[in-house]
């Protein structure tokens, strides 16, 4: 069990399942959100209860769900290693060590970016780096008000919002879990329940299913939803279709490389 099993690289950065499958193929509790970019995120996990790249690591590495273990058990096989041993004496005096450990992963994490979408070349002043009706998906965005928490360098990922502003999701899908209380798991404040860290919406044609339930399987679906519970607007198919040509032409390059 690696932290790729979750965040593959060649899959947008997830594991593009519903909920991600741990050690001894324990089911998760939550969709497991893509690694590219998240140097960028405000905070980390779905309902932000850690501030840092560094902190985040600890839990999926003692969750019973995720990987079941402990930093003892990982620092004995890492010093087993030559290889480790070695590398770690090289950029670190005191070696192999839990923090150091942490350090390394994180400073991976935040090499993961993914510039140079066609709407980044779009915003440089390319104007045919967009299509005509990527153009108009992109007017739709901003006119329904999605750019209101989807925006910054990271097309979101800067803030919390609710999940369900104009109708109640949860009781529309049904089967509340834990997961979905969100923020209200952090806090125990009620005006956080259902409260969510806005995802970024860059790669997104990459990283489906959607949603911290992973209950969208689409794009489509995805802006529909957003646009019932989120904006209490019934968005037409037209709509939903030029939107949806907009996101994807947020897919970046990482190392050069297209996504």
């Amino acid at each position: 069990m690696s932290c790729a099993s979750c965040h593959n690289l060649n899959t947008g950065g997830t594991d593009q399942i519903v909920r991600s499958i741990g050690i001894k193929n324990r089911i998760g509790l939550i969709n497991a959100p893509t690694v590219f970019n998240s140097g960028f995120n405000f905070k980390q996990h779905w309902d932000g209860s850690v501030e840092t790249l560094e902190e985040q690591i600890d839990r999926p590495i003692h969750a019973e769900q995720e990987m079941g273990s402990n930093w003892k058990e990982i620092l004995s096989k890492l010093k087993q290693s030559p290889e480790y041993v070695s590398l770690f004496s090289q950029l670190y005096k005191d070696g192999i060590n839990s923090e150091n450990i942490k350090d390394a992963i994180a400073t991976f994490e935040r090499s993961l970016y993914t510039p140079n979408s066609r709407f980044d070349q779009f915003l440089r002043g390319h104007k045919n780096a967009l299509s005509s009706s990527e153009q108009e998906g992109y007017r739709l965005f901003k006119a329904y008000g999605c750019v209101s928490c989807h925006q910054g360098v990271n097309i979101g990922s800067n803030m919390f919002q609710a999940f369900g502003l104009f109708g109640d999701y949860f009781k529309d899908r049904g089967k509340l879990t834990k997961a979905d209380l969100g923020r209200f798991n952090v806090t125990g404040n009620e005006r956080d329940r259902y409260v969510f860290k806005v995802p970024s919406l860059r790669n997104v044609a990459l990283t489906s299913p959607y949603f911290h339930d992973g209950s969208a399987e689409t794009l489509e679906e995805a802006v529909t939803i957003m646009g019932k519970y989120e904006l209490g607007r019934r968005l037409s198919p037209n709509d939903i279709g030029l939107i949806v040509k907009f996101l994807k032409t947020l897919t970046g390059e990482y190392q050069g490389k297209p996504l």
